[in-house]
């Protein structure tokens, strides 16, 4: 992989990233094809692809182009599904290593840490445990959202975009689920990109926006637990302030194609236009999202489902349409800061002229 040194020099068409995170892939990255071997199926035209009889514990003993292939194919297709895994969590959170530094993620991130995991967790740091019943008694996303709105489209959003250094890759497995119900909606924010205007997009590309998640140190406190303010996966996500700020639009280093980096869930505020401005503009953003179904894929999870996908490129959100218990394990890497490459495509350019 190129040095962080070479990436720096390339100055002048960035804008954002940290010199601490920066990615190690300088190209797009090709996919040469060897999961073409397995049956699989695109479940919709811009986002999802399912395989069939291919098991993490299978992946894990494969050789490196095997797992880049998937790094691009995640990319590319905003999430993959894997049904029936066989795999325990450590099993996972090897894979979600292998498939960071595959895609070039820089030397200083790991899996990332949340701020909620409880001190001693029995599946160790970097699993996080997606439980209905913990949801039930206060904790999660899920209950701050519900103070705010009814809608169930509050829901969407991206991991952990209030860290400085954000998930590029997540992995969640479902154990627990009702017979009915609990699906799981991705989509798009290549697509979401591609529905802009020129002239939309060169004014946005501009911007940056204020992430955060204060509303952890009211859980935290609420829930008894400490507030895990040491690093959290990498140099620059430490402390309680659990505030960043991130280019509006971000460039994919895998793809090289250019997404929408602003959710439902974390962003506060859209920066360098008034609170007017932004009350106006981060709203349209995130409906171009919620009232767009021709951009989303959705998931009818079954006992031991996997997914993977590009927190970078993607949006998700929960359906809480049930009543029986629903859990899961969850284990998100950590990609490089956001930046934008004015010289990056979109999706829609890209594949036309391939």
């Amino acid at each position: 992989m190129p040095s962080i040194e070479h990436i720096e020099s390339l100055g002048a068409n960035i804008r954002g990233g940290n010199a601490i995170a920066r990615t190690r892939c300088l190209h797009p990255m090709v996919n040469s094809g060897t999961l073409n071997k397995y049956t699989h199926q695109d479940l919709t035209p811009v986002i999802g692809t399912e395989f069939e009889r291919l098991q993490v514990t299978e992946l894990l003993e494969s050789d490196e182009q095997l797992i880049k292939d998937l790094a691009v194919t995640v990319s590319q297709r905003g999430v993959v599904f894997l049904r029936n895994q066989d795999v325990t969590p450590q099993q996972m959170k090897d894979l979600m290593e292998r498939i960071t530094r595959a895609a070039g993620s820089p030397e200083s991130s790991g899996l990332h840490v949340h701020p909620l995991t409880e001190p001693g967790s029995e599946l160790g740091d970097q699993i996080s445990v997606i439980s209905s019943e913990k949801q039930k008694k206060g904790g999660g996303l899920t209950h701050q959202l519900s103070d705010v709105s009814r809608f169930a489209s509050a829901g969407w959003h991206a991991d952990i975009t209030f860290e400085n250094c954000p998930s590029d890759y997540a992995m969640l497995k479902i154990h627990t689920l009702p017979e009915t119900g609990g699906d799981t909606l991705w989509a798009s924010g290549y697509e979401i990109y591609d529905r802009l205007s020129p002239k939309m997009r060169e004014f946005l590309e501009g911007l940056t926006a204020t992430h955060d998640a204060k509303f952890f140190l009211e859980e935290a406190e609420r829930l008894g637990n400490p507030l895990r303010d040491g690093i959290r996966g990498s140099p620059l996500n430490y402390g309680s302030s659990l505030e960043a700020v991130h280019p509006v639009i971000r460039t994919n280093p895998v793809t090289g194609w250019k997404s929408v980096f602003v959710n439902k869930g974390f962003t506060k505020r859209i920066n360098g236009v008034t609170r007017d401005e932004s009350d106006l503009l981060l709203p349209y953003l995130i409906n171009l999202v919620t009232q767009n179904h021709d951009a989303q894929v959705r998931f009818k999870w079954r006992k031991n489902d996997l997914a993977i996908w590009d927190n970078r490129s993607t949006w998700h959100c929960a359906t809480y349409d049930y009543d029986a218990a629903r859990a899961g394990d969850r284990v998100c890497s950590l990609g490089e800061a956001p930046y934008l490459d004015l010289k990056s495509s979109s999706r829609r350019e890209a594949l036309e002229t391939h």
